[in-house]
């Protein structure tokens, strides 16, 4: 499935893809060269947005939950993947403790958990799944819609190292690594703390520590010297942002913090709208500084409408995942999206095993505009619309045809995982 553009892609963007496509020798050099110097995030998806005239990431998430939305034709790049990334790591790995979010009434999750087992499996890795809630006691057994299960275990701790108990016929399960697909929201539990094991991502990539606005000033860096590399205006990757601390949705502090910030990134949207002939209005959202799954996101045209939120909105943006209270926010460059899939309006989402673009699918909302947030209640994923890997372009094809359109989706999403990489060495 290739999705419909409703714009005819014949501005910068072509320019774009016919740019990546005639220097993927050097691109793929340049990045070749990243990947020795910096260490990797084991996983990673990236959300993009295809605007015609720009390509860009706006979030990239280090805990990614939707590999059951992948097409089970890239089981195998996972699976390759996976076997490089922790043999990086752990050479002798033989054993993987897979710690997931709380969220054992969602099913659906719990299916992501289910198939980053399954490849863990198949790269050869004893793989069981410790669960940080009090109420798992003993292994507990989940029915999946797909008609799947996954085994839930207690976690245990003997001095520095996580465990669990035996399986009933063996001594305990004491793995290599601790792959986290927690985002650590709520805080790092102590039983995380201090572990001799490798844990994956490390901590400091979890909600508690991490921040957008210090990815986005990593992708600023990487974003300016690829595009020195290739010749291109960086701002065609790259979204502007700032940020604002302080913040008091309830008591309405840090209003005119967002509001100058509104202002200075639409004033210098209009100046680049103006130099790429761009006719539609520009627009910024405005979101947490930490956090996932899409919550508290407004999206505004003016700065007036971040001093005027009504109290339904203060009260969306004042609380994300897990209850937490919001106090700083990102200021970010909206970035159109003119994909569709059957009418609905779609936006691709790239994943990533170490360095390894494995698929990815589009996420589609039926209810949402061309400027608005799609990660929200009511989306719906499209798995098959990756029909081949993004690594691999056709350099005697059109710039739009599938597999080059593809890989300038690889080729920055990439550029989103180095800087991802970059923002935790920085920490």
């Amino acid at each position: 499935m290739v999705p419909h553009l409703t714009t005819a892609l014949t501005g910068p963007l072509l320019d774009l893809e016919r740019r990546f496509l005639d220097a993927m020798p050097t691109i793929e050099h340049w990045f070749r060269a990243q990947w020795l110097e910096h260490t990797i995030p084991f996983y990673t998806s990236v959300d993009l947005r295809n605007a015609g005239f720009k390509l860009a990431p706006v979030d990239t998430n280090l805990f990614p939950g939707g590999f059951n939305n992948l097409s089970l034709d890239f089981l195998p790049l996972c699976v390759q993947a996976a076997q490089t990334a922790i043999e990086k790591i752990c050479p002798e790995a033989r054993g993987v403790l897979l710690v997931p979010e709380n969220h054992t009434r969602n099913l659906f999750y719990l299916q992501n958990v289910a198939q980053i087992v399954t490849v863990l499996k198949r790269a050869g890795m004893k793989v069981r799944v410790g669960s940080l809630l009090a109420e798992i006691t003993q292994p507990t057994t989940i029915t999946l819609p797909n008609g799947g299960s996954l085994t839930l275990e207690p976690l245990r701790r003997k001095g520095n190292r996580l465990m669990l108990d035996d399986s009933g016929s063996g001594p305990s399960f004491d793995p290599c690594v601790v792959l986290l697909n927690n985002d650590l929201s709520a805080g790092v539990p102590d039983i995380l703390k201090n572990l001799e094991q490798e844990v994956l991502p490390p901590l400091v990539a979890g909600w508690t520590t991490r921040r957008k606005s210090r990815h986005f000033a990593a992708y600023d860096r990487v974003a300016e010297e690829f595009a020195q590399l290739i010749g291109i205006d960086p701002w065609l990757i790259n979204p502007y942002f700032a940020t604002c601390g302080e913040i008091d949705f309830e008591a309405r502090t840090g209003e005119e913090c967002m509001a100058a910030n509104v202002d200075a990134i639409l004033k210098k949207m209009r100046v680049k709208y103006a130099e790429y002939g761009v006719k539609e209005p520009p627009f910024v959202i405005v979101k947490p500084d930490a956090g996932t799954y899409g919550m508290g996101i407004i999206t505004v045209k003016d700065a007036s409408e971040v001093r005027d939120l009504n109290r339904k909105q203060r009260n969306k943006m004042a609380v994300v995942k897990e209850g937490l209270q919001v106090h700083e926010v990102l200021v970010q460059e909206g970035v159109y999206t003119f994909e569709k899939i059957n009418d609905a309006v779609a936006e691709p989402v790239v994943y990533m095993v170490d360095h390894f673009v494995v698929g990815g699918f589009y996420r589609v909302h039926t209810e949402r505009r061309v400027d608005e947030n799609l990660n929200a209640p009511g989306m719906h994923f499209v798995p098959l619309a990756f029909e081949t890997s993004c690594i691999m372009p056709n350099p005697d094809g059109a710039p739009d045809d599938t597999p080059n359109r593809f890989y300038a989706y690889g080729v920055v999403a990439r550029l989103a995982l180095l800087a991802a990489a970059i923002e935790l060495e920085d920490r």
